[in-house]
């Protein structure tokens, strides 16, 4: 999942945005709304995390801007006001979720587990693929009810391609769950990852489409 943070509160964007990295998401960070709007028009991502008091723009008008755009990724709202009219009216322009500051690191990530679940890219905290099991939660990964190690890059990677089951990654879209913004990314990056993930999975379990990317050929069964 990639994430953009909109927020100006800097010490609040730092600690957000690292336990959604220790999270397995793909996450940038903006601080203004003209900012956020070009991100999305030119990068796309997954989900956003949306301040409602932003410098340039009033959080409100981004969120109504974003909507007109027909832009359809959920939107979860973060705001000082006390007012319920100020939740109410994020929720009727389009917002998915809100959550007052200030509140806790991890009931921000709980939520965005919801959320993310709702958009049927994870319909349970663990998937399940023959022998192989992740859970996106604990990041366990388990081969034959046996736990492996793994790298932060390893499990992301993994995740993706389980939650895209039967369907081909492109290198170029793995990379873009697998980096963020301005981070330096060798050319076999990928092919490394999927190199030391094959060492940990049952055989043929990646495989690979000759000039096009990878897959996983299964339909995911969750777990409870």
């Amino acid at each position: 999942m990639r994430v953009l943070l909109v927020e100006d509160d800097l010490q609040l964007a730092r600690d957000i945005h690292q336990t959604l990295r220790s999270e397995g998401f793909t996450a940038n960070h903006v601080t203004y709304a003209k900012s956020a709007l070009l991100t999305i028009k030119t990068n796309g991502c997954d989900m956003l995390i949306l301040d409602l008091g932003l410098p340039d723009m009033d959080g409100l008008t981004l969120l109504k801007k974003i909507r007109q755009m027909k832009v359809n990724m959920p939107v979860l709202i973060l705001t000082a006001r006390e007012p319920i009219e100020d939740k109410i009216k994020g929720l009727d322009q389009g917002a998915d979720d809100s959550t007052s500051k200030p509140f806790d690191v991890n009931e921000l990530i709980a939520r965005l587990r919801v959320i993310e679940r709702r958009l049927g890219t994870a319909t349970s905290s663990t998937i399940t693929i023959g022998e192989v099991s992740l859970d996106c939660a604990s990041h366990q990964l388990s081969v034959a009810e046996q736990i492996m190690e793994r790298s932060r890059r390893e499990f992301m990677l993994l995740k993706v391609l389980l939650e895209q089951a039967g369907r081909i990654q492109s290198r170029e879209q793995l990379e873009s769950n697998l980096y963020e913004w301005g981070e330096e990314v060798a050319s076999n990056a990928v092919e490394v990852h999927i190199h030391h993930l094959r060492k940990k999975l049952p055989e043929a379990f990646i495989k690979t489409i000759r000039g096009v990317g990878y897959s996983v050929k299964a339909s995911p069964s969750i777990g409870p």
